[in-house]
């Protein structure tokens, strides 16, 4: 077993103290090929400084090796010295073999600095030495895709396609999927999925290949790809939301909403789920189901205003509007951050008769709602009969004009005018 065997099972064996001793009597008598190998070992192993001592230790024999050199700035780099990892990297000659490397590491610490402009020229210049280095364009594909260039960002991928489909643990067929995908390029994503998953099925892929065959419109395939899924791994909590919507786009909603009640069991505290269950209730005719389900998602976030609005709206229609009151009391939101409640309240005070208060509401409402044409129509009929005219002749000359040729609207403009 040779030095740098030793220490590393040392290191493995748990006996710290004896290896640390052992990798001082290598830094002061060992070879140059022994500390270059353990200093790539304690890279691995994470033991920076001793790396780091190990290299430094061999520049000051061979001040200009490139591959000493991209291995220091490789430890400063894993110990966040970005700035230092640069001064570094500048060193290395053009004409060391190493040299492509740094301008990899270089075009990294660039990107990640946010000069991407400086990165990109790293990386075209690393290409000009080595054209055909697929990393060199993966790595365009990525600097591309972090600044939201799509097509060049594909462009960069495919050519890395032409050579191989993975690279440093990455499909690249996932990436240009996953990229398509992002960018609402649904229907294009699809081969791109199906390609990465020929080559390995892996979840994340499946999801992603469901998910964006859900966007796209093809819920059938959605759904198998959706369950595939779920029988490899049923605690991916996502699914059980979007699976639920391809059923509900393929009018199965006692499937949906049993994929909802699945996801329940899996993720008792997603209000999604719970808001999603009630809306299909409410589909399903089953109203009381629906609102236990809805209040069960008010209850996780007081503030879920979607879920409070679609309650609402349901003791609207039930004529339940001493509960709509004291929904909107109960909740979180600011009423001004959400017009409708306001709205809503304007409503349900009218309807058990507290005409100042709703008439306060329906004030309160038209500063947010006063292009719109529904919410005029009953603020205007409110006014109309409480004797509100002139008001109301406001708001019916505000539809009016919205509709010009709502005859109403006229009607009920005429006959205020003449009041």
């Amino acid at each position: 077993m040779d030095k740098v065997e030793r220490i590393i099972q040392l290191l493995e064996q748990g006996d710290h103290e004896t290896a640390m001793k052992e990798y001082k009597k290598l830094l002061k008598n060992g070879t140059a090929e022994e500390k270059y190998d353990l200093a790539e070992e304690f890279f691995q192993y994470g033991f920076l400084n001793e790396a780091k001592a190990l290299i430094e230790d061999l520049l000051k024999g061979f001040p200009e090796e490139g591959e000493l050199l991209v291995l220091l700035a490789d430890i400063q780099i894993e110990a966040g010295n970005e700035e230092e990892a640069l001064l570094v990297l500048e060193r290395i000659s053009q004409s060391d073999p190493s040299y492509p490397q740094a301008l990899l590491l270089m075009a990294d610490l660039y990107q990640l600095q946010g000069l991407y402009e400086v990165s990109e020229r790293k990386l075209l210049n690393a290409k000009e030495i080595l054209p055909g280095e697929v990393i060199i364009d993966f790595a365009l594909g990525e600097l591309f895709k972090e600044q939201g260039e799509v097509a060049k960002a594909i462009e960069a991928y495919k050519k890395v396609l032409l050579e191989q489909n993975e690279v440093a643990g990455v499909d690249v067929n996932q990436r240009i999927a996953d990229i398509l995908s992002l960018s609402g390029a649904f229907e294009e994503a699809l081969p791109y999925y199906e390609k990465a998953l020929e080559d390995k099925l892996e979840i994340n892929t499946l999801f992603g290949f469901a998910f964006t065959a859900l966007q796209a419109g093809y819920y059938r395939i959605a759904i198998e790809k959706f369950n595939e899924l779920k029988e490899l791994d049923p605690e991916y909590h996502s699914l059980y939301l979007h699976l639920a919507k391809a059923y509900e786009n393929e009018e199965e909603l006692e499937k949906s909403l049993d994929t909802i009640k699945e996801g329940i069991k899996q993720d008792e505290f997603s209000k999604e789920l719970y808001f999603y269950g009630g809306k299909i209730l409410l589909k399903l005719a089953r109203e009381e189901e629906a609102e236990n389900l809805l209040r069960e998602a008010i209850a996780l976030d007081p503030g879920y205003t979607e879920a409070i609005l679609t309650l609402n709206k349901l003791f609207l229609h039930e004529e339940r509007f001493e509960d709509v009151l004291d929904l909107i009391k109960e909740t979180e939101v600011e009423e001004a951050e959400e017009p409708q409640m306001i709205w809503d309240a304007a409503v349900a005070y009218h309807r058990i008769e507290e005409f100042s208060h709703a008439l306060n509401k329906y004030e309160s409402a038209y500063t947010f709602l006063k292009n719109n044409e529904t919410f005029l129509q009953d603020y205007g009929y409110f006014l109309l009969e409480e004797g509100k005219n002139t008001k109301a002749a406001e708001i019916f000359k505000q539809l009016l004009k919205i509709d010009p040729t709502n005859g109403e609207y006229l009607e009920i403009l005429e006959r205020l005018t003449e009041m």
